[in-house]
């Protein structure tokens, strides 16, 4: 419920304090208390107002032992008789901004110029995806301790220079957007395919990603890399019906049931794309969207343009180079040309820093020298990878993947 519903609650208090350190620990607290009442009283109709109000409270708490209460309460906009309201009627107040949306206020606020890009990302992770620093860190590609750093300068940056937790005027929307981009699409990317516990997805991050791109697509309507990245968002959430069996247990792309897609996303993610197409030149997301839309297309996994796959990755990775994108290269070249083809370039990236501690270069050599009959070394892969992810379905994956390939070697 936290994982939920924290992001909001601590939206709508930083619009509040305007103190984004302090809405995180006045969220907390209310965790803290939500954790004593809820065991005896059982979990409130509507858990995030409930959150909300707690922390609300405490805020009045804390500013009211203060000698700047009365001043507090002014600038806040608040007065006693907020503990007479209704949870329902506070979250629905009227905002008198151009959207409307205090998690996009968090977001836009996060992503402030003041800030570095690193720091930005960390940030907006945190707060709005509900991830943890380790989880931020795989995503990244990077220490845990470095990811925790960022988000600490982040916040300090913030409240040092008083930047307020408020939209950018319009006239600023358009620089401030591709980090905005990368933010909603590594929240998209968290709930497709989670880097750490029990669960191969989380769809509610997926649909909060894919709310804050479609409140984007209507802010934005003539960008195509707003409707490129909801395209590549809305074609990709389609599958994941079809990534798990009943179990839980993983199911890779080409063996998945295509009639499990939904067919509502994938036709809203091809329209999207052709949004995109007809605003003009193809970025990085629209370039990803128009290689989801081969899988889209194709109502079987022979039947998919493997070959077109593989130059629009080329094209993706002149536009964006990345070991990642090369890494998802050497697979549709490996589909296209042959496995002899795609080891080589996976091979090729084995030297990498980046790509050291990822779980999907030894997992992708490994299907590659499978299909190449060379199943020592594949199973060999197939166990590296399993020691490498930190998602326990995906462990399990690779290594039935490495039994299965030791098995056929004897």
């Amino acid at each position: 419920m936290w994982r939920i519903e924290s992001p909001r609650v601590i939206a709508t208090l930083a619009r509040m304090v305007n103190d984004i350190g302090l809405a995180e620990e006045l969220a907390q607290d209310a965790l803290v208390a939500a954790l004593e009442e809820w065991p005896h009283k059982g979990v409130p109709d509507n858990p995030g107002a409930w959150l909300t109000l707690t922390a609300k409270h405490r805020a009045i708490d804390q500013f009211r032992r203060r000698d700047t209460y009365q001043r507090k309460l002014q600038e806040i906009g608040l007065d006693m008789e907020l503990r007479q309201e209704s949870a329902q009627a506070d979250l629905d107040d009227a905002l008198d901004d151009h959207i409307g949306d205090d998690l996009l206020r968090l977001i836009f606020t996060a992503c402030h110029p003041e800030l570095p890009v690193e720091g930005r990302l960390a940030l907006t992770l945190r707060l709005l995806g509900g991830l943890s620093t380790a989880e931020i860190a795989r995503a990244f590609l990077v220490p845990e301790p470095t990811v925790g750093q960022r988000i600490s300068r982040a916040k300090r940056t913030l409240a040092d220079k008083r930047i307020p937790i408020e939209l950018p005027p319009p006239a600023e929307l358009p620089a401030r957007l591709a980090s905005l981009l990368e933010v909603i699409y590594l929240i998209f990317n968290e709930g497709y395919a989670a880097t750490a516990g029990d669960d191969w997805t989380r769809p509610s991050l997926c649909q909060e990603a894919m709310r804050l791109g479609r409140v984007l697509a209507g802010l934005m309507p003539g960008e195509p890399e707003v409707h490129g990245l909801l395209a590549l968002m809305e074609i990709q959430a389609s599958r994941l019906p079809a990534r798990t069996a009943p179990d839980g247990t993983p199911v890779l792309l080409l063996d998945q049931d295509r009639s499990r897609w939904d067919r509502l996303l994938v036709r809203r993610g091809l329209a999207a794309l052709r949004r995109a197409e007809e605003l003009g030149t193809l970025g990085p997301y629209g370039l990803q969207a128009a290689i989801a839309a081969c899988h889209a297309r194709a109502l079987t996994a022979e039947a998919t343009d493997w070959e077109r796959m593989a130059a629009l990755y080329r094209l993706l990775a002149h536009l964006t180079p990345s070991p990642v994108v090369e890494l998802n290269r050497a697979v549709a070249v490996g589909m296209a040309y042959g496995p002899e083809r795609g080891l080589e370039i996976a091979d090729g990236l084995r030297d990498e820093r980046a790509l050291r501690g990822y779980a999907h270069l030894p997992a992708v050599r490994g299907d590659l020298l499978a299909k190449l009959g060379r199943t020592e070394e594949a199973s060999a892969e197939f166990r590296r990878a399993a020691e490498l992810t930190r998602n326990a379905r995906e462990r399990d994956l690779f290594l039935e993947r490495a039994a299965a390939l030791g098995t056929r070697a004897v």
